[in-house]
């Protein structure tokens, strides 16, 4: 028989591997307490351009890259002939349609881009968050020309858009260079409500699905809906084991999980005949 000596290194051990892949999120209720955000990286990897060949940029938050593996944008180029078109993740992880312009991001993307390219869009899942403050990201809801003035905590006074004005200069910039901007609904949170008939339900939108759709419409720009994609994907495999794509808290998935969406994105191109559908493997 083994002591207690011996046993409570073992014991203690289990305990840290049930703590580390307990599913999450498990109620069929969200949570209204404030979730834990994963450690993030910032930094874009680079990766060089083939210059003879078209390239897609994805454009934008931890959802598409955070930390090695952990966004859709690092598991999606295998899914293209990359022999034919170049894929770089450009997203960074915090970021909404208004940092990811101030901090110049944007500009670098487009100092990168010529014709024939192709831009993934997809912010918003950071833009309800604090127009000033220590983490001022926010934009102003809805899609008019209003503005607001803010001053940050370094004292700058800067000029704060709507969530529309940001996402129409995307669209600008992109045509300005003969490129092609393409419109994404937001990855899927792992958050359950329940309908009349107490059957278990994943949010589908976040509250941005309307506006994209109306500045798609607007705008005349594809809009390839990831979000139903993925919805109908994780309601197929259920509550327990969509939470174990969610190790961390509802929005950020596992590498395994950011695999799937790279495939819901895949599936929503060729759903939507995207012109970008072209280069993806056979």
């Amino acid at each position: 028989m083994m002591s207690d000596r011996n046993t409570a290194p073992l014991f203690a051990a289990a305990l840290l591997f049930v703590a580390a892949y307990a599913p999450a999120q498990t109620s069929s209720q969200p949570s209204t307490a404030p979730l834990p955000t994963p450690a993030q990286t910032s930094a874009a990897p680079v990766v060089p351009l083939d210059p003879a060949l078209p390239t897609v940029f994805i454009v934008g938050d931890s959802t598409a890259r955070n930390q090695a593996d952990l966004g859709w944008g690092d598991h999606v180029a295998h899914f293209f002939s990359t022999n034919r078109i170049n894929v770089a993740n450009r997203a960074v992880a915090g970021r909404s349609s208004r940092t990811y312009i101030d901090e110049g991001r944007w500009d670098q993307v487009l100092a990168a881009m010529k014709p024939g390219d192709f831009v993934l869009i997809q912010m918003g899942h950071n833009d309800g968050g604090a127009l000033d403050g220590p983490k001022a990201r926010g934009s102003l809801k809805g899609l008019g020309d209003e503005t607001k003035g803010v001053t940050l905590t370094d004292g700058r006074t800067v000029t704060v858009h709507t969530y529309g004005w940001y996402i129409r200069k995307y669209i600008a910039d992109t045509r300005a260079h003969h490129a092609t901007p393409i419109l994404l609904t937001l990855t899927v949170r792992n958050i359950w409500t329940n309908d009349a008939d107490g059957k278990p339900h994943i949010e589908r939108d976040m509250g941005y699905d309307a506006d994209l759709r109306q500045l798609a419409a607007d705008q005349q720009v594809p809009l390839v809906d990831i979000g139903k994609v993925e919805a109908d994907r994780l309601e197929i495999l259920g509550q327990e084991k969509t939470a174990l794509l969610f190790p961390i808290d509802h929005t950020h998935t596992s590498a395994n999980g950011a695999e799937l969406v790279a495939e819901c994105v895949v599936q929503a191109l060729r759903d939507a005949h995207s012109a970008l559908a072209e280069y993806l493997a056979p």
